[in-house]
């Protein structure tokens, strides 16, 4: 009734929120409850996730490897099928390893696997300043270091050579196919996470071409990639030099490409 005072009951949050169109209402109702700090603030933002924005915007951060990641409005959330990369990144490295993440967003993946492998070496760019800030924050617990510039440009020389895992989530989804995604995904996040270019594959060849100036001998590229894109990014990979290698995991819908460095010969 007018005047009532806002219900913080999940149920009511969940059949609001089931009305609006979001598809794990009571999940949401519970993460909103939780992360309010006062029933007015609960109020506004329940309104605020009926009024489209994401989820994560809304309560500030995202679940993703179990971690708890700081998301800021307009920086790209991850997926959860990232987590995939995450573990294939983990099978190629081993606690201080030098770790480079490119397109780094919040800082994720890079969180996520220091998390699996233990104290890493860090490093993350992207282009992006909000992105930068975001990532500064959830890497500065593990003494990450976050550049901000276009995917090699702003590193250190000294970098160069020494990089025994490369990941980069590139954007991958065709030009054409932009408006096809999920509208939280087209009016709220950066189109320059999103748009791979005309065959989503722009920034894949990009990082791959620069990959091997940066790696190690033995070191490893890993990005993520459409499950239809497979053959042409192991193709893309081959032509810089690098060993290209598929993983998938279909419960998950994610496809992971692997160029390995040729190690250097022995003396």
């Amino acid at each position: 009734m007018p005047g009532s005072r806002p219900s913080r009951r999940p149920a009511a949050i969940a059949a609001r929120l089931r009305a609006a169109g979001c598809v794990f209402a009571e999940d949401e109702a519970r993460l909103l409850i939780t992360a309010a700090p006062a029933p007015a603030d609960l109020e506004a933002m329940v309104e605020r996730r009926i009024g489209g924005l994401p989820l994560e915007y809304v309560i500030g951060w995202a679940e993703f490897c179990g971690l708890r990641i700081s998301i800021d409005p307009g920086v790209f959330v991850p997926r959860h099928r990232s987590e995939f990369l995450v573990s294939q990144a983990a099978a190629r490295a081993t606690g201080g390893a030098v770790v480079l993440d490119l397109c780094c967003g919040s800082g994720a993946l890079g969180a996520a696997l220091a998390a699996a492998v233990g104290p890493i070496e860090l490093h993350a760019a992207d282009i992006d300043p909000a992105a930068v800030r975001c990532a500064q924050r959830n890497l500065a617990v593990i003494g990450g270091q976050v550049y901000c510039g276009d995917l090699f440009e702003p590193l250190p020389r000294s970098l160069r050579g020494r990089v025994d895992v490369l990941i980069a989530n590139v954007p991958y989804v065709p030009t054409g196919e932009i408006p096809l995604l999920p509208r939280e995904a087209r009016i709220y996040e950066p189109l320059t996470a999103l748009d791979g270019g005309p065959d989503g594959l722009d920034l894949a060849r990009r990082v791959a071409a620069g990959a091997p100036l940066w790696l190690a001998p033995g070191g490893h590229l890993l990005i993520e990639a459409g499950e239809h894109q497979a053959d042409a990014t192991a193709a893309i990979f081959a032509d810089s030099g690098l060993v290209p290698e598929v993983a998938s995991l279909e419960e998950m819908d994610a496809t992971v490409l692997i160029g390995a460095m040729r190690a250097a010969p022995n003396r």
